[in-house]
């Protein structure tokens, strides 16, 4: 992400706001004493008005082209746990590399964030958006011609990286491309995309599987994006306008380097180990991975001083409200990694259930986010403050705790229906909490840091996903092999029972968690300060960018 200025009014069509004419700005002459237009005047305000209608059109048009590649990109997250028994019966995937196909994603796209931000701004964000949408379709073309789990592996990392470099561009595109008084409304679109492609992936994943297009059977999932992609770069070319930072900060390949280091010496043992039977060269590593982490924040500090452009800044570890936040984004990142990865095996898996079943029961969980999500930002907050955000990880984990006892209760025998009133219950938690608590984070976050406080939340979130995918090794698996091992071979439904088994044990892992987010919360600020104008005057456009972006992810 992008944590240095924008470049306001860059793209020149951002001058001229919507529905504006080209004779609005010029001074009107006394009535009665207008001269006729000669030939030349009339052509050129002509000429003008033209110019002004070309503008309009093309920034819309751009606005057009980056929402469809953040579309893309959100819909490609969750389009995919959806299809995963597919992909595992088709390529003999292991376990391991199911997890390794999400988690690499996440792992990618977040140790690639900020870097993509900053490139953005010293490069030009048109050029890293076009790299980046055209890197994004290569690596789909590739997971749709997968023949292997690892070429899947590889493809998905791939696809991380890119949808890294695209996807911080594209909130600055909209900013250095819209004047101020109309952003409201586009962020309010932006949005609108964002809770779409929520509910928009899982169902579109479950069409595309289950009707198993020309024999492709999941490919189609990635494939889709193929011409998406192709008009994205074909338009993004025409309509979208270069933009730089004036003053970039540099790039801290060093830094990126060790944190993505330390992230997969406690992943991917986490990941593997299971399957490798806990090899002593996985314990090794997963406490190796501390003591990188602690030469990384050795060399931000150095850094820091140096040349003062570090990866992260650390200085903002200080503020208690902010870390304590950081602590709460990386621990919810864990919990939803885990439940979503679990939830989609124990339907399809579990309870055999066809990919298109599976995909229409979230609905009501997505609506309920949605409804949640705007009520709490809109009402609930400005009134009661935190306990707004520690109400949530209490409804959450009420849900949680229904679903485990009505997966106990109806075992194999459990219906789409029986499982909407704990998802709904726990969307209503899980929207009381995502909406507001960005802003909650930042409230006492200096204002000159807004942009990279802003950027670090979304980096956490997401190291925090590919974390709980690991850890699903040991919750889930675990359990699944235990039971799977007692059954003893040629059991009936032993390995559905298995896999309740163990969806059951994982959201009792996730409620623990949901415990210590609750706890946590305590160290936010009872109520959040708005500053979202104060924000934007003293740190530039970056915060407004940054923030919607973390919303984002």
């Amino acid at each position: 992400m992008s944590t240095s200025p924008a470049v306001p009014g860059t793209a020149t069509s951002a001058a001229v706001p919507s529905g504006s004419s080209a004779g609005s700005s010029l001074p009107s002459a006394p009535s009665g004493s207008v001269p006729e237009p000669s030939a030349s005047e009339a052509s050129s305000e002509a000429s003008a008005a033209a110019d002004v209608a070309s503008g309009d059109r093309r920034r819309w048009l751009a606005l057009a082209v980056v929402m469809t590649a953040a579309f893309m990109d959100l819909v490609d997250v969750t389009i995919v746990n959806i299809a995963i028994p597919s992909i595992e019966r088709d390529l003999g995937a292991s376990f391991g590399a199911i997890q390794w196909i999400t988690a690499g994603y996440a792992l990618a796209f977040a140790a690639g964030l900020i870097t993509g931000g900053r490139l953005g701004d010293i490069y030009g964000r048109k050029r890293l958006f076009l790299i980046g949408i055209t890197g994004f379709t290569v690596a789909s073309a590739l997971c749709g011609f997968a023949a292997s789990p690892e070429m899947l592996v590889g493809s998905r990392l791939l696809q991380g990286a890119m949808a890294a470099m695209m996807v911080p561009q594209v909130l600055a595109i909209i900013h250095v491309t819209f004047p101020a008084h109309e952003r409201g409304k586009v962020f309010g679109m932006f949005g609108a995309i964002i809770g779409l492609g929520a509910v928009t992936g899982p169902l579109l994943g479950a069409l595309l599987t289950q009707w198993n297009i020309a024999g492709l059977e999941w490919r189609p999932i990635f494939l889709i994006n193929l011409p998406v992609g192709l008009a994205g770069v074909l338009l993004g070319r025409k309509f979208i306008t270069e933009s730089r930072a004036p003053k970039a900060l540099r790039l801290d390949l060093v830094g990126v380097v060790l944190v993505t280091a330390a992230l997969l010496m406690l992943i991917y043992p986490l990941t593997r180990g299971r399957e490798l039977g806990w090899p002593v060269w996985g314990s090794v590593c997963m406490a190796g991975s501390v003591g990188v982490l602690a030469g990384f924040v050795a060399y931000e500090k150095r850094k820091t001083r140096k040349d003062g452009s570090p990866l992260v800044e650390l200085s903002l570890f200080k503020v208690r409200s902010f870390a304590a936040g950081i602590a709460v984004h990386l621990v919810f990142g864990v919990a939803m990694g885990v439940f979503f990865l679990v939830w989609t095996l124990y339907m399809q898996l579990g309870l055999g259930w066809e990919p298109l079943r599976a995909g229409l029961t979230g609905v009501p969980f997505s609506i309920a986010v949605s409804l949640a999500a705007g009520l709490s930002v809109q009402k609930l907050v400005p009134r009661f403050g935190r306990k707004v955000l520690q109400t949530g990880a209490l409804t959450m984990a009420a849900g949680l705790l229904l679903y485990i006892w009505e997966a106990g209760r109806y075992g194999l025998e459990i219906q789409p229906w029986q499982m909407a009133l704990p998802l709904v219950v726990m969307g209503l938690g899980m929207g009381l909490i995502v909406a507001p608590l960005t802003d909650a984070v930042l409230s006492d976050v200096p204002r000159e840091h807004s942009g990279s406080a802003s950027g670090l939340i979304s980096t956490t979130q997401q190291m925090g996903t590919a974390l709980g995918l690991g850890l699903v090794s040991v919750v889930f698996f675990g359990v699944v092999d235990d039971r799977m091992a007692g059954a003893g071979p040629g059991a009936a439904g032993a390995a559905g029972e298995a896999f309740a088994d163990g969806f059951q044990n994982a959201l009792w892992w996730v409620v623990a968690v949901l415990v210590v987010i609750f706890a946590v919360m305590f160290a936010l600020p009872a109520r959040p300060r708005p500053q979202a104008a104060e924000t934007e005057a003293a740190a530039g456009p970056e915060a407004e960018v940054e923030a919607a972006v973390m919303g984002s992810a």
